[in-house]
């Protein structure tokens, strides 16, 4: 076998060795993590200064450098990061041939948590100065992400019921199993009753924990309790008998560099809360004077949006259509119009409802109105089978009107929110290898995220500038 490219000598000496600077290439993305982390002020940032007394410590700049070239490389358990640090040459370029053991990286990783949440909205900050961010417009959503937790480890009413009903329908059949199987005197039916009186043993042991459960998942405040990850909670998806146990991720992206301007951490199962929440957090870091924020119609809440508009950020958001009116074929609340110089509604057949008294219902002060023509009006059976056709307006009707509005001037708005934000969830969870988190409990899966997102960032501005102009850039 001759004319093919040969290989070194793996035991050929050098009389001047390789240099290791050599094997990393200029536009490596590991010299864009060794500057970024050197311009940081760490101490201002939160991170754990070194210790007077006792055996030095490793530096935290290096350990953050090899957690984000971690990330960057889809490598995020610390195990696996103490091996890369002993064979990887990129590696051992970063941290200067330095392997800390997987404790003192995940004990990094622990303690410095705030402080990695602060580096990744430091790089946002950077994009913001490079003029990567330019605000305007930004795409917000939520993601479930698994736990480390699962979903038999998880303890709800209604789970808990549907879990004694099964295993009283297997005591039941096993019992029927079991009469059979005394019935029969060969060796095979002795070995097969032993077999079945220690399965029986153990359903009956699963009842009793079911049983030990029920009172302690009543006791606890939103009725759910997690054995393996006590802040994870169960959640549903769009998939029937798809539910998972873990946390609601937040993200709001810039709808024009697709870089994560924001991002929280939750266990609740929806969005409705995370409106106004989300806007502050994308406008701060985005800056300006005003923010459009696209949003689905999961994060609807009127007093949401109140509190959008009262921050300067205005939400774009569909309102969900849930008019059982509507559903039977009747007028909706929609083909009502509403003049407000006489503070009145006209109804399709052209008579006016006027406002006639004030209620409160779930915190929302609402009015409503009525006409006095809806007995004899011809088009009463498409309207109503009351009375008469009554609506409410919420006090606050006016920005949702105003939402509206600016949807329909923007009719491409759930086009762009979701080639926006969705990409971005779709990515990472390719990173993670479509697994749970590392970590437990809410405070360090927040810390998770942002070094998901940090890389994530790293990534996108790399690709947007390139490694050298970037590198130049956060020296300059």
């Amino acid at each position: 076998m001759t004319r093919f490219i040969e290989g070194c000598d793996r035991r050929q000496r050098l009389l001047l060795p390789d240099c290791v600077d050599d094997y990393v290439g200029e536009d490596s993305p590991v010299r864009v993590v060794d500057v970024f982390v050197d311009e940081l002020d760490l101490g201002a940032l939160g991170f754990a200064e070194a210790a007077a007394t006792g055996r030095p410590g490793y530096h935290p700049a290096m350990l953050l450098k090899l957690y984000l070239y971690g990330y960057l490389n889809q490598v995020q358990s610390s195990r696996r990061l103490e091996r890369e640090a002993g064979r990887n040459v990129e590696l051992m370029w970063l941290t200067g041939k330095l392997a800390p053991d997987f404790k003192t990286i995940a004990d990094f990783r622990r303690d410095n948590g705030e402080a990695i949440q602060a580096v990744c909205r430091r790089f946002v900050m950077l994009c913001r100065e490079l003029g990567l961010i330019a605000g305007g417009t930004v795409a917000v959503d939520g993601s479930r992400f698994r736990a480390v937790n699962a979903r038999d480890k998880n303890y709800t009413p209604g789970a808990i019921r549907r879990r004694m009903e099964q295993v009283d329908a297997s005591i039941v059949r096993y019992l029927a199993m079991l009469d059979t199987a005394d019935r029969q005197e060969d060796e095979a039916a002795e070995f097969r009753t032993a077999r079945l009186s220690e399965r029986l043993e153990a359903l009956r042991s699963r009842m009793r924990e079911l049983q030990a459960m029920d009172p302690i998942v009543a006791a606890a405040p939103d009725r759910q309790v997690s054995l393996t990850d006590p802040d994870a909670r169960a959640m549903a998806t769009n998939g029937k008998g798809t539910g998972l146990v873990g946390y609601n991720v937040q993200a709001a992206v810039d709808a024009d560099s697709h870089l994560v301007v924001a991002h929280e951490v939750t266990n609740l199962g929806h969005d409705r809360t995370q409106l106004a929440n989300m806007g502050r957090q994308a406008h701060e870091a985005v800056g300006g004077d005003a923010l459009t924020v696209l949003l689905d119609r999961g994060y609807f809440s009127g007093a949401e949006v109140l509190a959008c508009e009262e921050a300067g950020v205005m939400p774009i958001c569909p309102k969900p259509l849930t008019s059982g009116a509507k559903a039977d074929g009747r007028f909706g609340k929609q083909d009502f119009r509403y003049e407000p110089a006489s503070d009145s509604y006209q109804c399709p057949a052209g008579e006016r409802l006027t406002r006639r008294f004030s209620s409160v219902e779930n915190g929302l002060t609402l009015q409503t109105y009525w006409a006095d023509a809806c007995a004899s009006c011809a088009m009463k059976r498409q309207c109503t089978t009351g009375k008469e056709r009554r609506i409410k307006r919420w006090e606050h009707e006016q920005v949702i009107e105003a939402m509206q509005a600016r949807l329909d001037r923007m009719p491409d708005a759930m086009r762009i929110r979701r080639q926006t934000v969705e990409h971005v969830f779709g990515t990472i969870k390719d990173w993670m290898g479509r697994s749970h988190f590392k970590t437990r409990t809410l405070n360090r899966v927040k810390t998770e995220m942002s070094l998901h997102v940090l890389a994530y960032n790293l990534k996108r501005v790399i690709a947007l500038l390139g490694a050298p102009q970037l590198i130049a850039a956060m020296q300059g």
